[in-house]
């Protein structure tokens, strides 16, 4: 098929008549589309929290374990000059 050929035929395709759509489809994909954007809001409300929790629980972790302070030294130095 070359490029005259595929030209006619999408020309062909494009002039006809679009095919008649159930009614009862238009109403099913709403409903399915308002399902999912439902489950999309709810999965992104999730994650925001879970992310809350995790900034929160860190904060808290940081906070008590004081992880930048030097952790004192279990040996005592030597004494010299008695």
């Amino acid at each position: 098929m070359n490029r005259s050929e595929r030209e006619a035929a999408v020309r062909r395709i494009l002039e006809q008549r679009p095919p008649q759509v159930p009614p009862e489809l238009y109403e099913d994909a709403v409903r399915r589309g308002g399902r999912m954007l439902r489950r999309r809001t709810a999965v992104r409300r999730m994650m925001w929290l879970v992310l809350a929790a995790a900034a929160v629980a860190f904060t808290v972790w940081a906070l008590t374990a004081r992880p930048w302070v030097e952790p004192p030294s279990q040996t005592t130095p030597p004494v010299t000059g008695w």
